[in-house]
């Protein structure tokens, strides 16, 4: 049995983890409470609800790259591929749905795989592997879709449209990824060999583990959240756009560092990166309805991470004090 004093050290240091995230929330929801005039309604909350479904699964696939020390810059490039895959089968091959689905997913797990066994074999940086896929991934989209929007209409618009409990079925969905994200990371060996390559990957191998198959297959878990992604985009939208996800790694990054994982490994929580996900879009959306500029939002968008940064290395020493 774990000690009393044990447990208690594990839910302090769990209430020092969300509680500044929490209060981050709740302080952006009051301020535009306050200087917004709709940010307070249902219709602002579904908006959201309806949007935030990608960068969920995103941030997600984002978190175990990271934890292991790595990083994946392709993963919008891998949207908008997978996206055009999907596209390219259900328009031009008349493929039904759920086959094209199928499509959608082995495009983006296949190119994660890509980016797993080039970094992992060839012993080269994550940052500039996935680099050069972001390039050639994007390319592959401009080509199948022939640089055009290609419109799928209402056989793939109906994935969004389903709706369970008052949800949308994309929005449950990303809630099942984060579940399920969080499980692996905390609950499984996978997960946990996860955390210790990113913490140490030398002492990993000296103990008798092999890290490269475990990397690999983090890169093929983003890829895979990447073409999931695609499919309720392009749900969402009812075309397959080759611009799509533009810049959306970022906003992964920027979800998980906000959400406290750390940069250099060892340390993340999907939960978390989905508080981080909420974070920003709170942020976008009430910016947007005050009236704030494009390059205000992401001056404003780009100090909250900084912020979130310094503010992680204190919340990393009072989680130490608490266990």
């Amino acid at each position: 049995m774990t000690a009393p004093g044990f447990q208690g050290a594990g839910w302090r240091r769990m209430a020092v983890d969300y509680a500044g995230l929490l209060a981050v929330l709740a302080g952006l929801t009051a301020v535009f409470a306050l200087t917004a005039d709709n940010f307070l309604t249902m219709q602002t909350f579904r908006m959201m609800a309806n949007q935030i479904p990608p960068a969920i699964i995103l941030a997600a696939g984002m978190t175990y790259v990271l934890v292991i020390g790595g990083i994946d810059l392709s993963v919008g490039s891998l949207l908008a591929l997978s996206g055009a895959a999907l596209g390219v089968a259900m328009v031009q091959w008349g493929w039904p749905l759920f086959p094209a689905m199928l499509l959608c997913l082995g495009v983006g797990a296949a190119c994660g795989l890509a980016n797993g066994l080039v970094s992992s074999l060839w012993a080269l940086p994550s940052f500039i592997v996935t680099l050069g896929m972001l390039e050639a991934a994007r390319g592959g989209a401009y080509l199948a879709t022939n640089s055009q929007t290609m419109y799928i209409g209402a056989s793939i618009e109906r994935v969004s449209e389903t709706h369970f409990l008052g949800f949308s079925v994309p929005f449950l969905v990303a809630l099942g990824v984060v579940a399920a994200g969080q499980i692996m990371l905390r609950h499984t060996v996978f997960g946990r060999y996860m955390m210790a390559i990113g913490a140490n990957e030398e002492v990993v191998r000296l103990s008798g583990v092999n890290p490269r198959p475990i990397k690999v297959a983090v890169f093929v878990l983003c890829g895979l959240h990447a073409g999931l992604a695609a499919v309720i985009q392009c749900s969402r939208l009812g075309s397959a756009d080759p611009n799509a996800g533009a810049g959306v790694e970022l906003q992964a990054i920027a979800a998980a560092v906000i959400g406290g994982t750390s940069l250099m490994g060892g340390r993340g929580s999907v939960v978390r990166s989905f508080f981080g996900v909420l974070v920003i879009s709170v942020l976008a959306v009430g910016l947007a309805q005050i009236g704030a500029q494009e390059p205000t939002k992401r001056l404003i968008t780009g100090l909250v991470i900084v912020a979130a940064v310094i503010f992680d290395l204190y919340r990393e020493k009072l989680g130490r004090r608490a266990a």
